[in-house]
């Protein structure tokens, strides 16, 4: 069993082209639940029914849980059953038809306008300060991922045209646009960076104190420490400046499209969260401005 699925791990790695984060999480979920199965008296996949999912399933809720990690666990098991239905391994897909348990939807997080003009007026004029200013405003410019953002080189970035290319889920390319503001963050990171990366062969935008290309976590550790800096009342994450792109593009242009083209989702659906949250702003710009809707302060 555990053969077959470190053939789907290289099969996720070599021709769909999935991230090592994400094969990673695969690996984890899948060895987990093969062990579980083995408990259920499985000694092979072709043996694994709906109703041995259904059981997995109420074993995984027992063990506390959440609907979230559940539905993530049952997607990782579909997909590498579909896998083995086309190495004509199994005959059927006992995931088809069984479903996770219903999971709220929590909206997205977002920073305000003020919020975002607040962190965004930190001081610059360090080497490390300058960095992160142009990560922070190429993230609220783009709404790229934070895995695009550690992946961007320097020859990704097309200042005539104001865009970057980046490489998202799927090993999809996508262009995307940026403003006055990240261009001339970005343009003051590239005579900095020329003062701290002496390897002329290092083709990465974003770089550590180490001369190497910046890590996802490093990036996270920077922003908390910007936020604290300049004293958001909230935490920061990268996710935080994607949701605050998406919110603030769809209340001024009301058009989910182009969201979804910039944010590189494949569903719309997956878009439409943020659909709730324009509505969450219309909502309170009504309460404060209708005059049978205004609240007594």
């Amino acid at each position: 069993m555990q053969q077959q699925i470190e053939l789907f791990l290289h099969h996720l790695e070599v021709e769909r082209r999935y991230s090592p984060a994400t094969i990673s999480a695969y690996q984890r979920s899948l060895l987990e639940q093969s062990k579980l199965f083995a408990q259920l008296g499985c000694d092979s996949w072709q043996q694994v029914d709906s109703d041995k999912v259904r059981t997995l399933l109420l074993k995984l809720k027992s063990r506390g849980l959440s609907a979230r990690s559940m539905a993530n666990k049952l997607s990782a098991l579909r997909s590498f059953f579909h896998y083995l239905v086309q190495q004509q391994i199994v005959n059927l897909n006992p995931v088809v038809g069984v479903s996770a348990p219903k999971q709220a939807k929590p909206l997205p997080k977002n920073l305000d306008v003020d919020a975002l003009n607040q962190l965004l007026s930190m001081p610059s004029d360090e080497l490390l300060s300058c960095r992160d200013l142009a990560m922070m405003e190429l993230l609220y410019a783009s709404g790229m991922r934070l895995a695009e953002l550690v992946a961007l080189n320097v020859n990704d970035v097309d200042f005539s045209q104001q865009q970057v290319i980046v490489t998202g889920k799927g090993n999809k390319q996508r262009w995307l646009p940026f403003g006055r503001k990240a261009e001339q963050a970005l343009k003051q990171w590239l005579k900095q960076r020329r003062l701290l990366v002496m390897d002329e062969d290092e083709p990465a935008l974003f770089v550590s104190s180490r001369q190497q290309r910046i890590s996802h976590r490093t990036v996270q550790k920077r922003l908390q420490h910007w936020a604290q800096q300049m004293h958001l009342s909230s935490t920061l994450h990268p996710h935080k400046l994607r949701h605050s792109f998406a919110t603030h593009l769809l209340e001024s242009s009301g058009d989910l499209r182009v969201v979804q083209e910039l944010l590189g989702h494949a569903n719309l659906a997956t878009t439409q969260v943020y659909t709730h949250l324009d509505f969450a702003h219309l909502a309170s710009s009504y309460d404060a401005a209708h005059p049978r809707a205004k609240r007594k302060p």
